[in-house]
């Protein structure tokens, strides 16, 4: 005799999980890490500190103060003042506007663009995804950061353009990233069920596709924070990045290492700052990652 077929059984929607119930799953994720918290925790700090830098800083950070320059930590300049008398603890918190506002701007638009087109290559295929990848292969055969130097110095010493390289260097990490998810999708039942009901590549990509690829996404998205945050900095560091007056943490330790033997301080908050940053938006992302990643289900 043949063995009868059970049909799965739908779940009442007054059973499912309610946004409440996922809010108190995540929040008991992030609590079984203690890791997580503590770059949760950076990180909020630092975009405290981002954002309301103006209420935050004691000095003007671009005023000039010679009677005061190279002084040593204070009551009055908590992390000392710069050869011109510019109070570094101020410049310190509006560096994180520059710096993390880089790492910020880097992450979210190269995993737009990259993408957008790797699953746009992954559905279309032929020629296009073929072009694309090419592409792609020759971009990262060269080393980042030797592309993302040339790039900046090609297009001139400016933080913008700093910010620029970084992202268009960025991008192809996230382009094989989502035509990986998109060729392993659409092979999937319910695509060619749309397919059948003429469903179009736009639709597929936006609605089945994007939705699958987004937690990997997320995860590379939020590890590549701290990374583009410490390549600003180095574009900084040799003077490809933001240029003076501006506060920016690379700068800033590049011109603080002229005075490293006698003035200590110059250097050590901006490098400690970037340290701490990018170290927050690691753990974080190690967080998101195992959050994120079906295997670590139920562990």
């Amino acid at each position: 005799m043949t063995a009868p077929v059970t049909m799965p059984v739908p779940v009442p929607l007054e059973q499912r999980p309610t946004w409440r119930a996922r809010l108190e799953y995540l929040g008991y994720q992030i609590r079984r890490s203690p890791l997580t918290i503590a770059g949760l925790t950076i990180t909020l700090i630092v975009l405290i500190c981002m954002a309301f830098a103006p209420w935050l800083a004691s000095h003007d950070p671009n005023a000039l103060n010679l009677a005061q320059r190279l002084a040593e930590p204070s009551a009055e300049h908590w992390f000392g003042t710069d050869e011109v008398g510019r109070d570094l603890f101020s410049r310190v918190l509006y560096g994180s506007r520059q710096s993390v506002g880089v790492g910020l701007f880097v992450a979210f638009s190269s995993c737009l663009v990259g993408g957008l087109l790797g699953c746009l290559s992954g559905i279309i295929g032929g020629r296009f995804d073929s072009l694309i990848m090419r592409l792609m292969d020759i971009m990262l055969s060269v080393p980042s950061l030797v592309l993302i130097m040339a790039l900046a110095a090609a297009l001139g010493p400016s933080l913008f353009n700093a910010m620029l390289a970084i992202t268009v260097v960025r991008i192809p990490f996230y382009v094989r990233l989502a035509r990986g998810q998109a060729l392993s999708i659409r092979q999937m039942g319910y695509v060619k069920a749309s397919q059948t009901f003429g469903a179009g590549r736009w639709h597929i990509v936006s609605w089945h596709v994007g939705r699958n690829a987004m937690p990997p996404l997320l995860v590379q998205l939020s590890l590549d924070i701290g990374s583009a945050i410490l390549m600003a900095s180095a574009l900084g560091f040799i003077g490809l990045g933001a240029q003076q007056p501006t506060a920016e943490w690379g700068a800033m330790v590049a011109t603080g290492r002229n005075f490293i033997l006698d003035n200590w301080w110059y250097s050590t908050f901006p490098g400690l700052a970037i340290l701490v940053t990018a170290t927050g938006f690691n753990l974080l992302g190690d967080g998101v990652r195992d959050l994120l990643d079906p295997r670590q289900q139920g562990k």
